[in-house]
């Protein structure tokens, strides 16, 4: 038994912990609070996508595509240069960003950081920054809560990016509404000219990194993208650790269907295709 080994041995001994999401026993010593069968079920994001704005696409056609774009971007629709996203809104990845935002589980913010980084090393060039710029919360949420989710996660990006963090570029100006769940066109309309820049703030020029916990609609990355041009910016670059893609299916599940109806196993009730 190796080192590691026998140290995950003894912790599972001395701090039989439950997984945050899943509550099923630690079996590891890790950074995290979190079993490694939801951490496998974080589906992380990979071609195809938007070259854009980072929307997964369900068909492998659009890989032979150079340079493919959802109909959004097409239209030129979103005020960033670029955005991308770790992996899609699931409920497992929705329970950790859960840990993170309401009981600051700094360590979730640690590892995600990690993984955005090794996203944005694979393209350094495209993802020039001069600063890393969190989204901001309205000052009464972050009162309320004491702590900025997306600031978790942006400090160590732009630690080990080399970069300064600016929380205070971006001032959020107009509070959320009250209620949990927005429709999309209640998300615009909350952000529309939401964020300003703080009145010392000086980004003329700037290539800045957004940082934010999960693109919805692109409301919010929207809506701080064009605050920062306002002022200025020259590029604004979106990050977020998670995407919510209205119908997206499981890769892997979709796979298994498709092997079953190849089989013959017919058309499982409520499965539409995503082809």
């Amino acid at each position: 038994m190796n080192f590691q080994n026998a140290l995950d041995a003894l912790a599972s001994v001395l701090f039989p912990a439950p997984c945050r999401i899943c509550a099923a026993p630690l079996l590891r010593a890790s950074r995290i609070p979190i079993c490694d069968a939801c951490l496998h079920a974080f589906e992380r994001i990979v071609d195809p996508m938007c070259a854009h704005c980072g929307r997964p696409f369900a068909s492998p056609i659009m890989k032979e595509i150079e340079r493919p774009l959802c109909r959004l971007c097409r239209a030129d629709f979103y005020a960033f240069d670029r955005a991308r996203s770790l992996a899609i809104y699931n409920d497992a990845l929705s329970g950790a960003i859960l840990l993170m935002k309401y009981d600051e589980v700094t360590r979730l913010g640690n590892w995600f950081a990690d993984q955005l980084f090794e996203l944005v090393s694979a393209e350094r060039n495209e993802w020039r920054a001069d600063a890393v710029v969190p989204v901001p919360l309205h000052f009464s949420r972050l009162r309320e809560r004491g702590y900025n989710q997306a600031e978790l996660v942006a400090r160590p990006l732009a630690k080990r990016l080399g970069l300064p963090v600016r929380p205070r570029l971006l001032v959020r100006t107009v509070p959320r509404p009250p209620q949990q769940v927005l429709s999309r066109t209640e998300h615009w309309r909350s952000v529309r000219g939401a964020y300003v820049t703080h009145k010392s703030a000086r980004v003329d020029n700037l290539r800045l990194l957004l940082v934010d916990d999960v693109m919805t609609t692109g409301a919010t990355l929207d809506a701080c993208s064009r605050g920062l041009k306002r002022a200025g910016a020259s590029v604004v670059l979106g990050l977020t650790v998670g995407r919510v893609v209205p119908g997206w299916y499981d890769r892997g599940r979709v796979a298994q269907v498709a092997a079953n109806l190849s089989a013959g196993g017919g058309n499982p009730s409520g499965m539409r295709s995503i082809f």
